[in-house]
């Protein structure tokens, strides 16, 4: 058992010195804190130390990014019903608009308006599918929902978008 933990710590340190970087920026790109950031680096990492012998790690990368998403979430969901100023509409519009500057103002109008209305969920199944290229399947297992579920909801605020769209 020793020498298991000895390996696991050696993998979790190359994973460390490869990865953290990419963590944390995603991590500040979603809390824009860097004090945060730096926690939830550690958290994840702590999660996948904790969770290492049940893992792929065939591709780290992709369960790193997904794990400080998620980790992410969670944390400004927390923020938010604990009362700190925390707007999960704005964190969505920025992260869906960082590439394009000058659109990004009529963009971010019309998600604010789309999103106004609809359970944070919604929001976190729009972000994981569209913005993080999860499928449907990675979505429904993220949210706990059915695929059929997740589908419904994309559907849904797809047709809202239309319809803001044509207004």
């Amino acid at each position: 058992m020793k020498g298991k933990n000895q390996a696991d710590r050696m993998e979790l340190e190359g994973l460390y010195g490869k990865y953290a970087p990419m963590v944390y920026r995603r991590c500040y790109s979603m809390l824009k804190d860097d004090a945060e950031a730096q926690d939830m680096v550690q958290e994840v990492f702590l999660r996948i130390y904790e969770r290492m012998d049940s893992l792929d790690l065939s591709q780290p990368s992709s369960l790193l990014w997904n794990t400080a998403t998620r980790l992410c979430l969670n944390h400004i969901r927390d923020k938010h019903r604990h009362g700190v100023d925390v707007d999960s509409s704005e964190l969505l519009l920025t992260i869906a608009c960082a590439d394009d500057e000058q659109e990004s103002y009529e963009a971010k109008n019309i998600l604010a308006k789309l999103f106004s209305r609809e359970p944070e969920s919604s929001r976190t199944i729009a972000m994981l599918h569209y913005v993080d290229g999860m499928t449907l399947e990675e979505t429904a297992r993220e949210v706990n929902l059915s695929v059929s579920g997740v589908r419904k909801r994309l559907r849904g605020l797809q047709a809202k978008l239309k319809n803001l769209e044509v207004k």
